[in-house]
């Protein structure tokens, strides 16, 4: 029992921080957004300039975004792999407990009726 539970804790815990730096990568990208944008308006230069840098900027922006995101999906993939394997093997190990319990109620109903028998036909 203790172990199956300590499993569940287990999962939500890495779930759990996995999460917590999701948000903090979002943070990290959203703060480097308004900065670059707070940066580029305020900049000495023409209008013409700073637009044409704004997209640049835009740009990389989306590349690095992009980026990001097809890790960040990765990672939700690698660990849903993980969970859903952890389950499959914990169903598996279940299986098995519950046929040996089985296996073990067979045997022992075995033993019961040859007694039964052995004192019928002695009697």
């Amino acid at each position: 029992m203790k172990g199956k539970g300590h499993k569940k804790n287990e999962v939500d815990n890495n779930l759990s921080d996995f999460l917590a730096g999701l948000m903090f990568l979002a943070g990290l990208l959203l703060g480097s957004l308004i900065g670059a944008g707070v940066t580029l308006l305020l900049a000495p230069q023409s209008g013409k300039k700073t637009r044409k840098q704004i997209r640049r900027k835009g740009r990389d922006l989306r590349t690095q975004t992009t980026d990001a995101v097809d890790d960040t999906v990765a990672q939700v993939r690698a660990k849903a792999h993980q969970v859903t394997t952890n389950i499959h093997e914990q169903t598996e190990a279940l299986q098995q407990r519950g046929q040996d319990v089985l296996d073990e109620g067979k045997e022992r109903f075995a033993v019961v009726v040859k007694a039964g028998k052995t004192i019928v036909n002695g009697s």
